[in-house]
């Protein structure tokens, strides 16, 4: 009996177990049918408020309900009205929320006129200005007696002798000299003392032809007596570069003998690419520093650009003069120097250094402060702007600038985005300009911009970006008017649009379904 209600104990157990069992079964079917129940309640909710559905990758894909990406197979989400950032207003604006200009890292500064000023930096050598070197040759048949230069690298000055020659030639020409002076002396006729007198001008002009000088010719006359002996004389100061001459020599009529160089000017001859020469122009100061003096800067004036390109160094010599009144400086020294390009209102170079001086289009170290003549050739001087030397007047105006990160330049044409609203929903809108030269951070602006407007600095390219989606004229499409792409490389759907983007008619691409059954009947889906 006891093991009878052991056995009966055992089987009630069991049952009990089986049935909170099922009884916890069935608890959690009808817990996960209510949610599943709340669930969908909720979603068929939120489809119901949410009309349009969009890609968090790719938002050019509105579709009217939920669904998968048809570029990137994401998943959709919900897209309100307060949530839609960019929409549209113009062919080539665009409205932006605080939220997307946040995004997007927008920034604008207004346009504004400021004096720029470029600085362009090039490398040369020093030279001797040519315009001041002379050769000393001989101008008659003899032979060289004495030296008293007899080394280059001698200081000299105007004037001073260099060289005795001996010459037979000169003896007949001092006698002609001084038949024609005894002649005039002793002529008691008027008549024929003009003619001996223009007879003893022509002796003159003979004896300076060969190279006396006025002094020469008086102690001749005053002597009465020629000489066979000339004295070479310098015709300018500076140093003695180059010496032919040798004592006890013969010489021939035109035989160079000595080359003076006066280095109290020189000129520092610079190579400039084909990209500075927009930034220079004569009558610009010039700062240049040699290795011999470290740390002093020294000064000269452009006067000369080369019209010619050098077709092996792809450069152009531009030509500075400075004075060396200390002879510190010396030819073929190495320079560094740094030419400083004011910017006028219109975008051209200003010589500020020479504007309305006079100067002559042969010599152009000749400047003067009124009209006249070359000291050198006498020519008629001329204004420097008519020699292209700066402009005229003073610029009332400084340029308009923007920064150069604004502008996005094609090529052919550059766009500046401009904000043209400062409300909460900010518009931007796309302008052409026309830029002039670019100087360090900034480009000046010749016309499509007016000074004040505030233009896009930062964030540019995502508001070109967003145009070109949208089919709006950007920076690629100048036009507007395109095809709003859908899919990568022709996959997907393409919708023409004019200025509005159409909703995008795309349906979500089909899901496979597996479905497996099992012995109990019950069928699951795999996704």
């Amino acid at each position: 009996m006891k093991r009878n209600l052991m056995l009966m104990t055992g089987g009630t157990i069991a049952a009990l177990l089986v049935g909170i069992a099922i009884g916890v079964g069935i608890g959690r079917n009808n817990t996960r049918e209510k949610s599943v129940e709340n669930v969908s309640e909720h979603a068929g909710h939120e489809q119901a408020q949410v009309s349009v559905w969009t890609c968090a990758m790719h938002p050019q894909i509105k579709l009217p309900k939920p669904g998968k990406c048809p570029i990137c197979l994401m998943e959709l989400v919900p897209l309100s009205k307060s949530q839609d950032n960019f929409s549209d207003d113009g062919p080539s604006r665009i409205v932006m929320s605080p939220l997307a200009r946040k995004l997007a890292s927008i920034a604008t500064v207004p346009a504004v006129r400021r004096g720029l000023k470029s600085e362009i930096r090039l490398t040369g050598k020093i030279a001797i200005d040519e315009t001041r070197q002379e050769v000393i040759s001989s101008r008659f048949h003899g032979r060289i007696d004495r030296l008293y230069v007899n080394s280059t690298g001698i200081a000299v000055r105007k004037g001073d002798h260099l060289a005795d020659i001996y010459s037979p030639d000169l003896v007949s020409a001092q006698q002609e000299l001084l038949n024609a002076a005894k002649a005039l002396s002793s002529s008691t006729d008027v008549n024929l003392s003009v003619t001996y007198k223009r007879i003893l001008d022509a002796a003159k002009e003979k004896l300076r032809l060969l190279g006396f000088s006025e002094a020469d010719i008086n102690i001749v006359l005053s002597k009465n007596e020629p000489s066979d002996h000339m004295t070479i004389r310098s015709g300018q100061g500076g140093i003695v570069l180059e010496k032919m001459a040798v004592e006890g020599a013969y010489v021939e009529t035109g035989m160079p003998l000595y080359t003076i160089a006066d280095l109290k000017t020189l000129w520092v001859k610079l190579d400039a690419y084909e990209s500075d020469l927009g930034w220079l122009k004569p009558g610009q100061k010039v700062e240049f520093t040699v290795e011999a003096w470290p740390g002093e800067v020294f000064t000269g004036t452009t006067h000369l650009i080369d019209p010619v390109i050098d077709p092996m160094m792809r450069t152009a010599k531009v030509r500075v003069e400075t004075s060396n009144p200390d002879n510190r400086l010396k030819p073929e020294m190495l320079v560094r120097a740094l030419v400083r390009a004011d910017i006028s209102s219109t975008g051209k170079i200003l010589g500020q250094n020479i504007r309305g001086k006079w100067i002559c289009p042969m010599h152009p170290n000749i400047v003067k402060n009124s009209p006249g003549k070359c000291d050198i050739c006498e020519m008629p001087l001329e204004t420097a702007q008519s020699l292209g030397y700066g402009t005229s007047g003073i610029e009332k105006n400084d340029p308009l600038v923007i920064p150069a990160t604004a502008p996005l330049v094609t090529g052919e044409r550059a766009i500046v985005y401009v904000q043209i609203d400062s409300s909460e929903q900010v518009v931007y809108e796309g302008k052409e300009v026309v830029l002039g030269p670019r100087v360090g951070d900034y480009y000046v602006v010749k016309s499509g911009l007016t000074e004040g407007e505030n233009v896009v600095v930062s964030g540019v390219f995502q508001i070109d970006s967003e145009l070109q989606i949208k089919a709006k004229k950007s920076m690629m499409n100048p036009n507007g008017g395109g095809t709003i792409q859908t899919g990568h490389a022709g996959h997907g759907k393409v919708a023409t649009s004019s200025n509005k983007q159409p909703e995008t008619e795309i349906k979500p691409a089909p899901v496979e379904t597996n479905r497996q059954s099992h012995k109990d009947g019950v069928s699951h889906e795999h996704h």
